[in-house]
């Protein structure tokens, strides 16, 4: 059988690219057919980025007690090594985010994807079963480099997704990513109760069982008559930088991207001292905003995006977005009331709206057969200011709340993000108009 287009066509090829599933037989093709060559594979990319975010998640309450298990080191020891696990996964992000973006643009999309769950799920079972500092060590390199497919995640949705459909599908990832984000922390916590190498057994079978689904249902979404040679040149990450940023009106916004990336960092690495120091919140406390942050952050992605985009502009709810950051910058940073502080989360939340529609900005300044390389240049970025800025931030804090600070500010890491939140906002400001 072959698979028709609503005007008839048939293509026998395109049919089999589709996925295993679909050669059932006629009869199933036409119950499940529309559906399957549509909206499942999408839900199936989304649950691929839900599942890196509860994979991380999953695993990072258990973390300071599995390094002191294996290592037999005290807390603070753990902190260094946990401190160089991070590093060592931002940078094979960095590195490899470009080299997995030009692969999928080489050899599509849906190889690129199930090979790295498949990978994802050796390592978590590698992770649980490690008895020494290098293994973990090598585990976390490992999954920085499957990490790094994020970038085949944002491609796929650029290769299915057209006009104001990209920043609304961009959105959907995003908010699938803070679905896992708060799930996977919360079912860590409960898992630990069994033991110290459970989260990664459970994290193993999520990916392997996904990859499944995935060989099944996920379509290609990248024809072959739109991919193109694999060239080391432009697959590394300083090469992808130069071959991407020489497109007109492109470099401005990737520093925007770059400089928002580095501001938006700080909530992830001060937020937990941050509210231990001036509000005594207790780790469970901790959990809790963070999970109502990544709960309005996932609404706010699926469902304000597109209505946002449609009645502003992109460009617009880009300059609202980073505006709206840059305030809550600067009220966390003199904040000192625990009650108005969680009261603002959720509209913090809603600011987040500017990214997807600055990543829909790009994604129509680059040629459809290099979405592969944009996204892959875009996940180095994000790994460029996750190495560099939560040492930044964490001397910054250490500077204005320890016991010697000269003026006692827990908020100064909020208004150093302010400041480079401005300094986005200028480049944008800055960039061509042209969309």
């Amino acid at each position: 059988m072959l698979l028709c287009n609503g005007s008839g066509n048939c293509n026998r090829a395109d049919f089999q690219a589709r996925g295993p599933l679909l050669a059932l037989g006629p009869d199933f093709f036409s119950a499940f057919g529309v559906f399957m060559s549509s909206r499942l594979p999408l839900l199936v990319v989304l649950s691929i980025a839900m599942i890196d975010a509860m994979g991380i998640g999953l695993i990072l309450p258990v973390m300071p007690d599995l390094i002191q298990e294996v290592s037999g080191s005290s807390l603070a020891d753990a902190a260094i090594w946990g401190g160089i696990l991070t590093t060592a996964f931002a940078v094979m992000q960095f590195l490899f985010g470009p080299v997995i973006g030009n692969i999928s643009d080489r050899f599509g999309r849906r190889p690129v994807m199930l090979i790295a769950l498949v990978v994802m799920a050796l390592d978590y079972v590698v992770m649980a079963l490690a008895d020494t500092m290098w293994l973990l060590l090598v585990g976390r390199i490992v999954g920085g480099i499957t990490a790094a497919t994020f970038s085949t995640i944002m491609a796929y949705m650029a290769d299915v997704s057209k006009g104001d459909d990209k920043a609304m599908r961009f959105g959907y990832v995003h908010a699938a990513f803070g679905i896992g984000f708060v799930i996977g922390p919360a079912f860590g916590g409960m898992l630990a109760e069994f033991g110290t190498r459970t989260p990664f057994v459970v994290a193993a079978v999520l990916a392997s069982t996904t990859a499944l689904v995935g060989f099944f249902v996920l379509t290609e979404s990248l024809p072959e008559t739109l991919r193109r040679p694999f060239d080391w040149k432009r697959a590394n990450p300083f090469g992808a930088f130069r071959a991407i940023g020489r497109l007109p009106g492109v470099a401005l916004l990737l520093l925007t991207y770059f400089f928002y990336e580095v501001a938006m960092i700080v909530y992830s690495v001060i937020w937990p001292y941050y509210g231990t120091e001036l509000f005594d919140w207790s780790p469970r406390m901790i959990g809790v905003s963070l999970a109502i942050y990544g709960g309005f952050y996932a609404f706010a992605q699926a469902f304000l995006v597109k209505p946002a985009i449609r009645l502003l502009g992109d460009r617009r709810v880009v300059v609202l977005g980073l505006c709206g950051e840059f305030i809550f910058l600067v009220y966390f940073g003199f904040a000192s009331n625990a009650t108005l502080v969680l009261l603002a989360i959720p509209i913090v939340a809603t600011a987040s709206v500017g990214f997807p529609a600055l990543q829909a900005i790009l994604s129509r300044r680059v040629a459809d057969d290099a979405q592969g390389e944009l996204q892959g240049v875009l996940a180095s970025l994000v790994s460029l200011a996750t190495i560099v800025t939560p040492l930044v931030m964490t001397l910054v804090f250490a500077r204005f709340s320890g016991p010697e600070a000269g003026l006692y500010a827990p908020g100064a890491p909020f208004l150093l993000s302010a400041c480079f939140m401005v300094v986005g906002i200028l480049v944008f400001l800055r960039s061509r108009r042209r969309v």
